[in-house]
C-alpha cells in the first residue's frame, strides 16, 4: 500500500456494484431481499433524466411480481401497469404496388397467452425511482445508491479467489460531491437527450481527467475509499469502465444505419399512431412507432443522411475497430428538427407535426458482445457492459436486468456461505448465450428494418427487402423478446438427465411433466390453499427471496391412497439431517428459510382434511404458528376464479405424481418421481453445489420476541 492509499479510509463489503441503471438496481433489489451485505454507487448525479429505454417485457414484469407479495411490495408494480401504456396491436404499414404507404397487416403485439402480463411502455426514470424506493424497503433503510461517486482503480488479489470468506477486489472511488456534475448526459440541447451516452469519447475524457492522488500535492485524501470487496459486479453501460479494467473487448460491428429517436406528442391523421407500428417507406425509410404513457409517442427514425465529423475521418474508437473511414457521426447535427423531417418524409402522404418534445436522441445500429462475463469469478459485467444492440427489438433494459436476476440469487447463495463458489461460473455460460441470441435476432431484424422494401411486381424494388420475411422475423421475434422462452442449458444447476427434447426447439420435457420444459422458467397456472380456500398463483407462492423450491405433486390421494402412504415416507426422510431439506439448512433457522418444500395434491379440497397429510405439509415453528401455506390443491372448482387444474396444465398424471425443483429465479431445475427415489435423486442434484449446514448454528429463536415483520425481512437462511 502505498503512503497516500494507506491515509485513505477503509471499508469492506459482500458485493459493490458500479452503476445504478436498470442491471445494477436489479442486482441491489435481490442482494437487499435476500439480506447480503452490498453498496451501490454511481457517477450519475440525483437527476434521472427522461427517454432511455421504455418498454417492459412480460418475463420482466414477471419478475417484478415475483419481488412483491401479500405482505409486501415492489414498490411501483401496481403503478407501472396503471401508469404505463400497454401495448395491445401490431401494426405493419408498407408500400403497395403503386408505391402508397397502406397498412399490410395487424397482429397481436403479444402472443397471447404467453404470460400474465403483456408488454407495457414507460419511461425508465420511474423505474429507477421504483427500484430505489424497493431496495430502501427491502433493506430498512440500510442501503441505497450512493452518489456521485466515481471508481479509479480495481484490483483483484489472485492469491485470494478461491477463498470464499476473502475480500479478493479492491477497488478506489472518489466522492464527486465538491465536484460539478450536473447534466453529464446532456449534450449542447436545450431538450433532454441520451446523446452522450451514444457515442464513445466523453465518458473517457471524464475518466481520464480523475487526479492522479499519489503525485498531486493538493490531493484531499477525504474524498476517497478503499472499497475491499468479495465481488464486483460492472452494471455501467456500453462504454464500461470495469469491463475496461478487466482487458476484455466487445466483438461485433457497427453499419452505416443511423436511426434517431423522438419523445413527443404527434400531430397527425396518420390513423393508427396510438398502436405501435413497423412503417416502410418506398424511399424515406423507415420508422418504428411505440405510443407511451399519457399522450406521448416514441418514434425510431431512419435518418437518411447525418453529417460526419471531418476531425475523425480516421479516428477508431476501441469500441469499434470497424469504424468505417468516414468518420463519426457529428452528433451536434442530430436535432429534433432533423428527427422530424426524416419522420415527415417516411409518413407521407399523411400529415406528421409535433409539440412537447420530451426527448430525443440518435444511435448507429451496431451488434456487439463481450466473449467474457466475468473474471475469476469475483467481478462481474452484466447489461450493455457486455451486450450492445439496436433499441428496436426492446431487449436492452429486459435483458439487462434479466442478467442480475440471473446473477443476484447466486451471489447470496455464495455470500452466505450456503453454496460454493462453483454456482457463479453458470452466470457467464447461461447469460452468454442468451446475449448471442439477442444480437443475431437483432442483426437480422435491425437490417431488415433499416433495408429498403421489395415492391411487388416492381423491377426498379425486386431487391429490397421481403415483407414477408419482415412480418415472420417480427412475429417470430415477439416470443423471444417477451422473454419467457429463455432456455438454460444442462449445467450444474439445470439438471435436465431425465428428459428429453420432444420440439423442434430443442426443448426438454420428461414424461413425469410432459408440459414442464427443464431450463425455462415455470409457467404459472392458479393452485388452491388447502386451509383456506384461496386461489393462488403458483409464482405468487414462489417469490424472488433467494429460496429453492421443492414442489411436490402428490397426486389424488383420495383415489390413490398409496400416494399418501409416500409422503408418510416423505416425512420420515425430510426430517434427517442426512437429506437436503435440513442438510443446508443452518441449525436453528426456519425449515424452509433455504429450501421451501411446497406440496400440491391433485384431491378436491373438500374431498381431504389439513390433518389427513404428514407433519411436512403443515409444519409449526418455534412458536408452535402453523404453516398453513405448505399444502395446497391443484384440482379443484373454486368459488370466484372458475376450474382450476394444474396437473393438466403442467402435463402430470393424478396417479403418479412428480416433483418439480425450481431455482430462486424461478426457472425450473431438475424433474423427477414422486416417489423416494426421487428425494434421493433431489438430495444428489443438491450435493453437487450446496455446502452441509450442520455446523453453522444460529442463535436458537426466542418465543418472547415479536417478529410480526418476519414475512417482509430476509427469510434466506434465517
Amino acid at each position: 500500500m502505498t503512503k497516500v492509499e494507506s491515509q485513505i479510509k477503509n471499508s469492506n463489503t459482500d458485493v459493490l456494484i458500479i452503476g445504478a441503471g436498470p442491471s445494477g438496481l436489479m442486482a441491489a433489489t435481490w442482494l437487499a431481499r435476500a439480506g447480503v451485505p452490498f453498496r451501490i454507487i454511481d457517477k450519475r448525479s440525483d437527476k434521472i433524466f427522461s427517454g432511455q429505454a421504455d418498454g417492459l417485457q412480460s418475463r420482466t414484469l414477471e419478475v417484478f411480481q415475483s419481488f412483491s407479495g401479500s405482505s409486501f411490495d415492489m414498490t411501483g408494480l401496481d403503478s407501472a401497469w396503471k401508469m404505463a401504456n400497454h401495448m395491445i396491436e401490431l401494426c405493419f404499414w408498407n408500400p403497395d404496388e403503386n408505391g402508397n404507404l397502406v397498412r399490410s397487416s395487424r397482429i397481436p403485439d403479444s402472443i397471447p397467452g404467453i404470460s400474465r402480463f403483456q408488454q407495457i411502455v414507460i419511461h425508465q426514470g420511474y423505474i429507477e425511482r421504483w427500484f430505489d424506493e424497493t431496495i430502501k424497503n427491502f433493506s430498512e433503510g440500510q442501503s441505497k445508491v450512493e452518489r456521485p461517486y466515481l471508481p479509479i482503480s480495481l484490483s483483484i488479489d489472485e492469491s485470494k479467489v478461491e477463498d470464499k470468506d476473502a475480500y479478493a477486489v479492491k477497488v478506489l472511488v472518489k466522492n464527486l460531491a465538491s465536484e460539478d456534475v450536473s447534466n453529464p448526459e446532456q449534450f449542447n440541447a436545450k431538450v433532454a437527450n441520451g446523446l452522450y451516452r451514444q457515442f464513445e469519447g466523453d465518458q473517457e475524457r471524464f475518466y481520464s481527467n480523475s487526479i492522479d492522488i499519489e503525485h498531486d500535492p493538493n490531493v484531499n485524501v477525504d474524498d476517497y475509499e478503499i472499497i475491499n470487496c468479495k465481488y464486483v459486479l460492472g452494471a455501467d453501460g456500453a462504454h464500461s469502465w470495469v469491463r475496461k479494467q478487466l482487458g476484455i473487448d466487445m466483438e461485433g460491428e457497427s453499419t452505416d444505419f443511423v436511426w434517431g429517436v423522438l419523445d413527443a406528442v404527434p400531430i397527425t391523421d396518420f390513423p393508427d399512431i396510438r398502436h405501435r407500428c413497423a412503417i416502410h417507406s418506398l424511399e424515406s425509410g423507415s420508422v418504428m412507432v411505440i405510443p407511451r404513457e399519457n399522450d406521448l409517442v416514441r418514434l425510431y427514425i431512419q435518418l437518411k443522411e447525418v453529417p460526419r465529423d471531418p476531425l475523425t475521418t480516421t479516428d477508431v474508437s476501441d469500441n469499434d475497430s470497424k469504424e468505417h473511414a468516414k468518420g463519426r457521426i457529428d452528433r451536434s447535427k442530430i436535432t429534433p428538427e432533423l428527427i422530424l423531417k426524416n419522420a415527415q418524409d417516411i409518413f407521407k402522404p399523411f400529415k406528421f407535426e409535433i409539440e412537447d418534445i420530451d426527448w430525443f436522441t440518435g444511435y448507429q445500429i451496431g451488434q456487439r458482445v463481450s466473449p467474457k462475463f466475468s473474471k475469476f469469478n469475483r467481478v462481474f459485467i452484466s447489461g450493455d457492459a457486455c451486450h450492445t444492440h439496436s433499441p428496436k427489438a426492446g431487449q436492452g433494459m429486459n435483458v439487462s436486468m434479466m442478467d442480475t436476476f440471473n446473477l443476484g440469487f447466486k451471489l447470496a447463495l455464495v455470500c452466505k456461505g450456503l453454496a460454493k463458489l462453483d454456482i457463479l461460473e453458470t452466470y457467464e455460460s447461461e447469460r452468454i448465450e442468451v446475449a448471442k441470441e439477442l444480437i443475431a435476432f437483432d442483426h437480422k431484424l435491425s437490417r431488415l428494418f433499416s433495408g429498403k422494401p421489395m415492391i411487388p411486381n416492381s423491377q426498379a424494388f425486386q431487391d429490397g427487402v421481403d415483407m414477408d420475411e419482415f412480418h415472420k422475423v417480427f412475429q417470430k421475434g415477439g416470443e423471444f423478446a417477451s422473454g419467457t422462452i429463455v432456455d438454460y442449458a444442462d449445467s450444474l444447476l439445470i439438471d435436465k438427465s431425465l428428459t428429453h427434447p420432444v420440439d423442434e426447439d430443442g426443448n426438454s420435457f420428461s414424461s413425469i411433466a410432459k408440459k414442464v420444459a427443464v431450463g425455462r422458467r415455470l409457467n404459472s397456472t392458479l393452485i388452491e390453499c388447502q386451509a383456506d380456500g384461496r386461489p393462488i398463483h403458483i409464482a405468487d407462492r414462489i417469490l424472488s427471496d433467494g429460496r429453492f423450491r421443492v414442489l411436490v405433486f402428490a397426486g389424488d390421494v383420495n383415489s390413490y391412497p398409496q400416494n399418501l402412504k409416500i409422503l408418510e415416507e416423505f416425512d420420515t426422510f425430510l426430517k434427517s439431517d442426512k437429506h437436503f431439506s435440513k442438510k443446508y439448512t443452518p441449525v436453528n433457522a426456519l425449515d424452509n428459510s433455504v429450501i421451501d418444500i411446497i406440496t400440491i395434491h391433485g384431491s378436491k379440497r373438500h374431498d381431504v382434511e389439513i390433518f389427513d397429510f404428514p407433519e411436512f405439509t403443515r409444519p409449526t415453528d418455534h412458536k408452535h404458528r402453523r404453516d398453513y401455506w405448505r399444502l395446497y390443491t391443484g384440482i379443484d372448482s373454486t368459488y370466484h376464479e372458475g376450474d382450476i387444474n394444474a396437473y393438466e396444465y403442467y402435463g402430470i398424471d393424478t396417479k403418479n405424481g412428480a416433483i418439480i425443483v425450481v431455482r430462486p429465479d424461478g426457472y425450473v431445475a431438475k424433474i423427477t418421481n414422486f416417489d423416494s427415489n426421487g428425494l434421493h435423486q433431489i438430495d444428489q442434484y443438491f450435493d453437487k453445489f450446496m455446502i452441509p449446514q450442520n455446523s453453522n448454528v444460529l442463535t436458537p429463536k426466542d418465543k418472547l420476541i415479536n417478529d410480526r415483520d418476519r414475512f417482509v425481512k430476509p427469510l434466506l437462511a434465517v
